[in-house]
Formats: structure tokens, C-alpha cells, sequence
């Protein structure tokens, strides 16, 4: 049995870490300039703006090796907190044309990086937690 949750638990980090990684690393390639414009526009420090490297590199980083991964999925939760405050505000409560929640993606990021956060790495990890 605890084979099995330590797998759910890698599948549950690998998906996490790769889908979040590839937003993080497209935001590196584009800069980070537009995202501390619109922190410093809700009237939020700019450096804050980098945070986005911290929830979206970073952490993925720690999450996908297993590397202090409680903490990782605390950091892109966090990450997932901001990103829906500052550009999803308006589509809380909005529905897509297909029934969907506009924001499904951004939920489905938050509650996983919660998960890990709260699961931990499991015994497949470099660093178990």
C-alpha cells in the first residue's frame, strides 16, 4: 500500500513541477518586466513581480527532484494566490463557453501545490519529507 502512495505522490510532483515549469520558463524567456508593471500598478512593491521566477522555477525545481517539497508546493501555492488576484480577479465567478471555470487551470495549480504541500515529497524523491 505505501508503495502505491509514494507513486501517487511522485505522479501527483512530476505533474505539478513539469506543467508549472513551462509557465515559469516562458516567463524568463519573455522577462518578467510586464508582471512587475502590473504588481506595481495594485499599487505592490515591483520586486515582488520576481516572485514569479521563485513560484514558477524555483519551486517546480524543488517540487519535480523532491527537494524540500513541502515547501516548494507552499511557494507555487502562493505564487497560484497572487497570479489569480492580480490577472484572474475578474474571471472568479465567470464561466468559459464550453461550462468550464475560467479559471480551472489556475485552481488546479493551487489546490495540487497544496496537496504536495501538505503530502510531502514521498519515498521517491531525492530529499524525503
Amino acid at each position: 500500500m505505501q508503495n502505491r502512495v509514494d507513486i501517487a505522490k511522485l505522479l501527483l510532483r512530476v505533474t505539478l513541477g513539469v506543467l508549472l515549469l513551462l509557465h515559469g520558463l516562458a516567463k524568463l524567456q519573455n522577462g518578467v518586466g510586464g508582471i512587475v508593471g502590473m504588481v506595481s500598478s495594485a499599487g505592490l512593491p515591483g520586486i515582488i513581480g520576481y516572485g514569479v521566477i521563485v513560484g514558477e522555477v524555483i519551486a517546480p525545481l524543488m517540487i519535480l527532484a523532491g527537494v524540500y517539497s513541502r515547501i516548494g508546493g507552499w511557494l507555487a501555492a502562493v505564487n497560484m494566490l497572487f497570479a489569480i488576484a492580480l490577472v484572474h480577479s475578474a474571471e472568479i465567478f465567470t464561466l468559459t463557453q464550453n461550462g468550464g471555470w475560467a479559471i480551472e487551470l489556475q485552481m488546479f495549480y493551487l489546490s495540487s501545490a497544496v496537496c504536495v504541500g501538505l503530502l510531502g515529497s514521498g519515498r521517491l524523491a531525492v530529499k524525503p519529507d
